[in-house]
C-alpha cells in the first residue's frame, strides 16, 4: 500500500510563490516515478511534471516551464513543486501521483494519488 499526502497550497497573489510537498509512506519509491497533477473547475485533471526516484530526470508541461521546479528528497520520501511567478490560470486542485515505471503524462498511467491540495491564484 502507498499513501501520498499533498501539503503547501494556499491563496497567493499572481507572481507569488508557493512550494508544494507530497510525503509518501508505505512501500519504498526508488522505482517509481512521481508525478504533479492539477484539475480546475470543469477541466479534466492534466499534468503538470514528473521525476524519476533513482536519476531525478524530469519532465513539465509547456505552460509551466520555467516557472515550476520539480524535486525529490529520498530521505524524507517526499517530492516537492516548486512553483514561482504564479498566474491566476494556475488555479488549481494540486495532486501528487505515482506510478511504478516512467514519466508518464496520462493520469490513468498512474497507480497511487494523494488528495490534492488547493491553489489560488488571483490577480
Amino acid at each position: 500500500q502507498v499513501q501520498l499526502v499533498e501539503s503547501g497550497g494556499g491563496l497567493v497573489q499572481a507572481g507569488d510563490s508557493l512550494r508544494l510537498s507530497c510525503a509518501a509512506s508505505g512501500r519504498t519509491f526508488s522505482n517509481y516515478a512521481m508525478g504533479w497533477f492539477r484539475q480546475a473547475p470543469g477541466k479534466e485533471r492534466e499534468f503538470v511534471a514528473a521525476i524519476t526516484w533513482n536519476d531525478g530526470n524530469t519532465d513539465y508541461t509547456d505552460s509551466v516551464k520555467g516557472r515550476f521546479t520539480i524535486s525529490r528528497d529520498n530521505a524524507k520520501n517526499t517530492v516537492y513543486l516548486q512553483m514561482n511567478s504564479l498566474k491566476p490560470e494556475d488555479t488549481a486542485v494540486y495532486y501528487c501521483a505515482a506510478n511504478l515505471f516512467s514519466l508518464r503524462r496520462i493520469p490513468e498511467k498512474y497507480d497511487y494519488w494523494g488528495q490534492g491540495t488547493q491553489v489560488t491564484v488571483s490577480s
